[in-house]
């Protein structure tokens, strides 16, 4: 299968710096001819204005238009596209890319967090923990202006991984019918009954799975380097347990985000190591792919 990678240098959506270098460090360690490094523009002012509960809005919006409108014609003409981040908020684009181009499409978010605060139930204004609202529907209209067609069904939306939750968010994830799977869920029934059913929920009549891979899902023990670390999380074991699940189930996935790799906060270059060996085992799966 002829893939692309797209390297989306922001971390406007976050307030602490590094994400934006994560992309510029993994793929130009990527052997992979089609590429395209998406660099933020670093001169922006961002805002970090803990009364700002809108911070960055019109900056992330203006370069989720840019990769959107970047990904979406090559999705057109049938590469399957990986995103490397970049916070989180660059999912926005890549996600609603891959509806616009292939249709009636579930999401999996991988995450340590659920990302589904709206501009109404945020308490930092950091714009990295609304993505999955926004791709999903569920307000937050000004994040996806730039987008003409249909959002994801939120009953087809299923996030696996969670552990830090707002409590606003869980009020908006049981409004908008998300389903939601702990860490403690990954632990205690196992990675392969948590993604059956996982796959089974997004890809349910449809036309195929986004899946949005955020390295905080795994414990800061074993990958220190991204901007909100959570304890608690998965191991090397359930990350790639998660991974070989993913690439073998590869024909029902229809684009993949890697995101949050933040090299200024990483240790020894761990959480890069493990970035780059899920990225490899997914474009291996894909280049096998006929």
């Amino acid at each position: 299968m002829k893939t692309i990678l797209f390297g989306a240098g922001s971390h406007l959506g976050v307030s602490i710096d590094g994400a934006a270098y994560g992309a510029e460090h993994l793929i130009l360690r990527m052997d992979q001819e089609d590429r395209r490094l998406l660099m933020q523009n670093l001169n922006y002012k961002k805002s970090r204005d803990k009364a700002d509960l809108r911070k960055n809005e019109a900056e992330i919006k203006a370069y989720n238009t840019w990769v959107y409108q970047t990904m979406l014609p090559e999705m057109q003409n049938g590469k399957f596209p990986i995103l490397i981040g970049g916070d989180h908020s660059v999912a926005v684009a890549s996600a609603l890319a891959s509806a616009k181009a292939n249709g009636n499409i579930g999401i999996i978010w991988l995450d340590a967090h659920t990302d589904f605060n709206t501009f109404e139930s945020t308490v930092t204004g950091n714009l990295h923990g609304l993505p999955l609202a926004a791709i999903t529907g569920y307000h937050c209209e000004e994040l996806r202006s730039f987008h003409n067609g249909a959002t994801i069904n939120p009953h087809k939306a299923v996030i696996v991984g969670a552990r830090a939750v707002d409590p606003p968010e869980w009020e908006n994830l049981r409004d908008a019918g998300v389903t939601v799977f702990t860490t403690q869920d990954l632990l205690q029934q196992g990675v392969e009954s948590v993604m059956q059913q996982a796959f089974a929920i997004a890809g349910a009549g449809g036309d195929g799975i986004h899946v949005s891979y955020d390295l905080d899902l795994i414990d800061p023990q074993v990958a220190p380097g991204v901007s909100v670390p959570e304890r608690d999380g998965i191991h090397e074991k359930e990350a790639f347990a998660i991974a070989d699940f993913l690439t073998s189930h590869i024909r029902q996935i229809v684009s993949f985000d890697l995101v949050e790799l933040n090299p200024v906060r990483d240790i020894e270059g761990k959480t890069e190591a493990l970035a780059l060996r899920i990225l490899k085992q997914i474009l291996e799966a894909l280049h096998e792919t006929v």
